[in-house]
């Protein structure tokens, strides 16, 4: 399996929309949906990598705002899972934004999935994240 990560394109949507899917990571269309998706490729503070080996099997996406940069999500089709293509994206992304000047990195993730970020380097924060659904 040859992997490659690269930058988002708008033809990725169907796949990355699926990947979300059968992870029951898509609860909220209107923050990570295709609309959503081609927002995030236009902000120029957000990196949005995909990784592919025939078709995409994985995606991130992160902010740098030029204080915090934070990893909102991590994304890899469950037939790709624990071959390393997370930690590749984390990797990917990280190496980005310490090209762009980051001290660190934060993520949002799960109870279930802390483990992961654990072994990624990360630690656990007394913050956590809300959410106001209609502005």
């Amino acid at each position: 399996m040859e992997l490659r990560i690269r930058r988002f394109n708008k033809s990725d949507i169907e796949s990355l929309v699926e990947i979300l899917t059968l992870n029951s990571q898509y609860g909220y269309p209107a923050i990570d949906g295709p609309d959503a998706m081609e927002r995030v490729y236009t902000c120029q503070a957000a990196v949005f990598l995909v990784a592919e080996t025939e078709t995409p099997c994985g995606f991130i996406r992160a902010v740098y705002d030029g204080s915090r940069a934070l990893i909102h999500l991590l994304s890899v089709h469950p037939n790709y899972q624990h071959r390393g293509i997370g930690t590749a994206l984390v990797n990917a992304v990280c190496k980005e934004f310490s090209h762009q000047g980051a001290p660190s990195v934060s993520a949002t993730v799960t109870e279930q999935s802390v483990g992961f970020w654990e072994k990624q380097g990360f630690k656990r924060t007394p913050a956590f994240l809300v959410l106001k659904e209609s502005i």
